[in-house]
């Protein structure tokens, strides 16, 4: 029994030492190796002075801008223009039927025609009267009537004239023309409406020269200057243009309390009412700056490659701010003295040992 049982122990153990064997066996052969990289160019991130700026928003709009509207209360007779178009100055815009103020002209041109007889007439009657007065066939005190008629004369005449030259002003408020060369931006009216004095009817812009009006806190005036240069990136369009600061309206508003900022831009490319963001440089911090190309961005995710002290490259989720001259600052995810890749980033997958 002892030597029956002593050699069921030792075939037992032979096939526990089989089995063992077998499983290590497996578990290597599914065991991946590590990944390793080599050629990568890592860089140690370090605190550096990085400018504090502060992102205003406004709306672009044209340097120059007029707002045409009625004088007189009358009825649209034509619209010769429709937004978009491009108009010279001087040209007719609008036109207005007002009956009132035709009449009112012609009837001051006929009185200046009949001041202008009266005016006449006495002139005659007092050369008459003069000469009469030198021959002693009339008195003194007739010639003097006729020379205060022909001076009441007179001043009816200039009377009449001035009146003549409001009237036609008057008359002339039913033709709209353009004050500058740009183009139509808004039109409020058509053909047989309704106008008023103070209505608006058109918009014209001045093309070629724009301004980003900005609204700044107050707690920043003074810490712009005037002739400085600011990055302004606008929406619906992919670039970055340099704006310079063209005036400063010191005036707070008591709701917003915010100042109005203008910064001229170039021309080209840019439309009215494009909604615009400027950086305003505030003051200087202490911040972490990586180079825009160690930033990845992967769906929602942004990250960077970092490699600790056993040189294993680890994703490393980060909150990227404002970017510098082709650099990142990194708000949250990295510290002072952490390594990134920044080069070969394409190569590297987290786990992999770099060399």
């Amino acid at each position: 029994m002892r030597r029956l049982s002593s050699g069921c122990a030792l075939i037992f153990a032979a096939l526990l030492a089989v089995a063992a064997g077998g499983c290590s066996d497996s578990a290597r052969e599914e065991q991946p190796a590590q990944v390793r990289v080599t050629g990568l160019s890592v860089e140690r991130v370090m605190l550096s002075s990085v400018p504090e700026l502060f992102e205003a928003t406004g709306t672009v709009k044209a340097k120059n801008s007029a707002q045409l509207a009625a004088r007189i209360s009358a009825t649209v007779a034509e619209v010769q223009v429709r937004e978009g178009d491009l108009v010279r100055r001087g040209a007719l815009l609008v036109t207005l039927a007002a009956r009132e103020s035709t009449a009112g002209a012609s009837g001051a041109a006929y009185a200046v025609e009949e001041a202008l007889a009266r005016k006449r007439l006495a002139d005659v009657t007092y050369e008459r009267f003069a000469r009469l007065y030198e021959e002693q066939a009339v008195t003194r005190q007739e010639l003097d009537t006729r020379r205060a008629e022909r001076d009441m004369a007179g001043q009816s005449l200039a009377r009449a004239r001035e009146a003549a030259r409001a009237a036609a002003a008057v008359a002339g408020y039913t033709r709209i023309t353009a004050p500058l060369d740009g183009v139509v931006t808004a039109r409020m009216v058509d053909p047989g409406s309704t106008v008023f004095p103070g209505m608006p009817l058109l918009t014209v812009e001045e093309g070629g020269q724009y301004r980003l009006e900005l609204a700044v806190p107050a707690s920043l005036l003074g810490k712009v200057a005037l002739g400085t240069s600011l990055p302004v990136s606008l929406d619906g369009d992919s670039r970055t243009v340099t704006g310079k600061v063209a005036e400063i309206v010191p005036t707070v508003d008591p709701v917003s309390r915010t100042f109005t900022l203008k910064l001229d831009l170039p021309a080209k490319g840019l439309r009215s009412g494009q909604f615009g963001r400027a950086q305003l440089r505030i003051g200087e911090k202490q911040g972490l700056l990586v180079p825009q190309k160690a930033v990845l961005e992967r769906g929602q995710l942004t990250f960077v490659w970092v490699v600790d002290n056993g040189n294993i490259a680890r994703m490393r989720l980060v909150k990227p701010g404002t970017v510098i001259a082709g650099r990142v600052e990194i708000l949250a995810g990295l510290s002072a003295g952490e390594r990134i890749v920044v080069g070969g980033m394409e190569r590297v997958v987290d786990g992999a040992r770099v060399e």
